[in-house]
């Protein structure tokens, strides 16, 4: 994803909805644990973009926190979420461990194919239980039309291939900082890996793994034709793009 890109489209998007007026409190709390107008995951999707939506889920990681916004991953036993920009004090951003439960009130919408809620929703933690999910292996579902009802969701990749991409100078390499080799340590990292003649680019998102992390080691330290095992989370943008959280070698 190009950052810079998405971060003004957020704003563009926080001013065609205008000002918020959600049902949630902005941070922590217990509220009431069960609350009339709280969606299912099948009712989430089929709700209209641009429509108010509520969902109690659970927080899995979170990618950035910046000027009292925060970004996570959150995950059901129904389905995920990605949740961008959320209104997120410092003091909440801590509390909001995995497995946290969460309600949040805001808006559907789309980027590039990434189903999400928009900036500016809010949130109220909830007290009643906690869930961490499991990777579910999607290996077999690259390249087919059912890919896409796992997005979001923690998932596995395994015995892939590391394959070649091409650095500025046209020199073959097993990864790239940014999309287009532009970046410099510190920067996403993406890279290639293929199976059954397919090729896909994965990402390391810096917000969420930056190099000080073993997933950015990992990728820094690939070979190409090295075959791999991967989990991450199954983020969307403009196809499958999955933000990968751990690489080892194949099993």
């Amino acid at each position: 994803m190009k950052k810079s890109i998405r971060i003004a489209a957020s704003l563009s998007l926080a001013m065609a909805l205008g000002v918020f007026a959600l049902t949630g409190c902005g941070g922590s709390g217990n509220g009431s644990e069960t609350a009339e107008g709280v969606m299912s995951h099948e009712e989430y999707m089929a709700a209209a973009n641009d429509s108010e939506v509520v969902i109690d889920t659970y927080v899995q990681a979170k990618q950035s926190w910046w000027e009292d916004k925060a970004t996570i991953y959150a995950q059901s036993k129904d389905g995920a979420y990605f949740i961008y920009n959320m209104a997120c004090s410092e003091e909440d951003y801590a509390k909001l461990t995995p497995g946290t439960k969460i309600r949040v009130t805001g808006y559907k919408t789309e980027w590039s194919g990434e189903i999400e809620v928009a900036e500016g929703a809010t949130f109220e933690i909830l007290s009643d239980d906690t869930y961490v999910a499991s990777p579910v292996d999607v290996t077999s579902l690259l390249g087919t039309d059912e890919l896409i009802e796992h997005q979001n969701e923690l998932v596995s990749f395994k015995g892939m291939t590391v394959e070649a991409s091409k650095d500025a100078n046209g020199n073959d390499v097993a990864f790239l900082y940014n999309w287009d080799g532009s970046g410099t340590d510190g920067n996403d990292l993406y890279f290639n890996v293929s199976l059954n003649g397919n090729t896909y680019t994965f990402t390391v998102e810096s917000y969420l793994c930056d190099n000080t992390t073993d997933v950015y080691a990992a990728v820094k330290a690939l070979n190409i034709g090295d075959v791999i095992d991967m989990e991450g989370f199954l983020y969307w943008y403009e196809g499958v793009n999955p933000h990968i959280t751990s690489v080892t070698a194949a099993q």
